[in-house]
C-alpha cells in the first residue's frame, strides 16, 4: 500500500509538470491560461495542499478497482494521516501490508467465482435459444446474416467490424463507433475469435459468445475483467489469404578452373 502511494504521488508530480508545460504552450500562442493561485500563506503549503488533491484524485479512481468495490474512505485517511505523521498506529506496517494482501487475494477469488458463475449462466441460457449453435470447444454462435462464399483460414489476415460487450451489457470496444474496420491476422487474436470467424463468409454477420478460457482467460485485458465471458456481433468485410513467401533461392558461386601459368623461359 506505501508503495502504491509513493507511486501515485510521483505521477501526480509527473501530471503537475506536464499541466506546466501545457500552460506555457498555451501563453506563447496568446491563449487566455488560468493562473497558479496561491491558496496558503507560502508557496510550502499551497504545494502540499495541491499534492494532496492530485493524490486523492488519483487515488479515489483506482479504488474503483478494489476487488468487491468496497473500502471506507473515511479509515483509509485515517490510516494514511497515522503513517505519513508517524504516530501511533493500530497496525504495524507489516501487519497492514500482510492483511492487505490476504484480503485483495480473498476478494479477487471471490470476484472470479462471481464472474465465472455469471458466464455460465449466461452461456447455459443461451445455449437453449433458437439458432443459437455450439461447439467442441464450448464456443457460442448465431448466424444474423448469412453469405454464401470461401471462409477463412487461421493464417489468413481478415477484415471486420464488431462490437464487443459483457454479459451484464457493458460495452468494452466497438469498432462501428469508430468508424474504422480492424485487419488481422486470424491466428493472432482470441481462440474464439480464431475459431469463430473461419465460420464466416464476406458479407455474413455472427454473434458469438465466447467462453472466459477462450477469450482472455484468467487475467483479462485493459477494460476486460478476468473470468470474463465476452458476446461479439462480428461482421466479415474482407479476406486476404496467406501468401506463403517464396522461397529463397541459393546461388552458389561457380569455381573457376585454374589454369596453370605458363613456365618462364630461361635467358640465353
Amino acid at each position: 500500500m506505501k508503495k502504491t502511494i509513493l507511486i501515485l504521488a510521483a505521477v501526480s508530480m509527473v501530471f503537475v509538470s506536464a499541466d506546466a508545460q501545457l500552460l506555457k504552450a498555451k501563453a506563447k500562442k496568446g491563449a487566455v491560461v488560468a493562473v497558479p493561485v496561491k491558496v496558503f500563506t507560502n508557496d510550502v503549503d499551497s504545494m502540499s495542499y495541491a499534492l494532496g488533491i492530485n493524490v486523492g484524485t488519483d487515488f479515489s479512481k483506482n479504488l474503483k478497482g478494489i476487488p468487491g468495490g468496497k473500502s471506507n474512505i473515511d479509515l483509509i485517511i485515517k490510516g494514511f494521516t497515522t503513517a505519513m505523521k508517524g504516530d501511533s498506529a493500530l497496525m504495524k506496517p507489516e501487519v497492514a501490508t500482510e492483511y492487505f494482501k490476504n484480503y485483495i487475494s480473498k476478494a479477487q477469488t471471490k470476484d472470479a467465482d462471481l464472474k465465472k458463475g455469471a458466464g455460465e449462466k449466461f452461456l447455459a441460457e443461451n445455449k437453449t435459444k433458437e439458432g443459437v449453435k455450439t461447439t467442441a470447444s464450448g464456443l457460442q454462435y448465431q448466424v444474423l446474416v448469412a453469405k454464401d462464399g470461401p471462409k477463412p483460414a487461421s493464417t489468413d489476415t481478415v477484415k471486420v467490424h464488431y462490437t464487443g460487450t459483457l454479459v451484464d451489457g457493458t460495452k468494452f470496444d466497438s469498432s462501428i463507433d469508430r468508424g474504422e474496420p480492424v485487419s488481422f491476422p486470424l491466428n493472432q487474436v482470441i481462440p474464439g475469435w480464431t475459431e469463430g470467424v473461419q465460420l464466416m463468409s464476406v458479407g455474413s454477420k455472427f454473434k458469438f459468445v465466447i467462453p472466459y478460457n477462450l477469450g482472455y482467460g484468467e487475467k483479462g485485458s485493459g477494460p476486460i475483467p478476468a473470468f470474463s465471458t465476452l458476446i461479439f456481433e462480428v461482421e466479415l468485410l474482407d479476406i486476404k489469404p496467406f501468401k506463403q513467401p517464396a522461397p529463397k533461392v541459393e546461388v552458389k558461386e561457380v569455381e573457376q578452373p585454374k589454369v596453370a601459368k605458363p613456365a618462364k623461359k630461361g635467358k640465353k
